[in-house]
């Protein structure tokens, strides 16, 4: 059995509500304009709460497959709600176990494309601030264009269209 090919676009959901209802529209419009994409739910990948105490048990299983994906893909939109004005413990948590697994957790982010999404009932833009924050100080290319929505203001096809157009633009950055 042939392997398939790494997807275009890996679409990121940092929960299994709305926001993986949203990734799930990027992914669908990213392969409505002709590039693979797959959506990667954190959430079901039971990763435990990063801790010190937690890396001296041992990497998590879902480490090292989660750690493929990410390599895998050419270009990412994450979609993550806001927690407490910042970001969800399941992005903070796997990009905390992802930074202890190798050496060179670094060459993840560096000069790779990524989106950012958002539905998220306090509106998303703490969690916005903090994620642009830590993609940048991780060496991403972070698209200026992103993506908020609420119940009251839910996501537009064309939004998410014109996101996955302007995403897919872009070039990784050879370091």
């Amino acid at each position: 059995m042939a392997l398939s090919p790494p997807p275009d676009l890996l679409v990121i959901a940092a929960s299994n509500g709305e926001n993986l209802k949203l990734a799930r529209r990027i992914a669908a419009q990213a392969e409505h304009q002709c590039h693979t994409a797959k959506v990667l739910d954190l959430t079901s990948l039971g990763l435990p709460l990063f801790t010190p105490v937690a890396k001296e048990a041992g990497m998590p299983d879902g480490v090292a497959p989660l750690h493929q994906q990410l390599i895998a893909a050419t270009h990412w939109v994450i979609c993550a709600p806001e927690y407490n004005g910042s970001i969800p413990p399941a992005f903070t948590s796997a990009v905390a176990w992802l930074s202890v697994q190798g050496d060179d957790f670094r060459s993840l982010f560096n000069g790779r494309p990524i989106a950012m999404a958002s539905f998220s009932g306090g509106g998303g833009m703490g969690m916005s601030m903090s994620l642009r924050n830590q993609l940048s100080h991780l060496g991403a290319q972070v698209l200026g264009r992103q993506l908020m929505s609420n119940h009251a203001k839910p996501p537009k096809d064309e939004s998410i269209r014109d996101l996955v157009h302007l995403l897919m633009q872009m070039q990784p950055l050879k370091l």
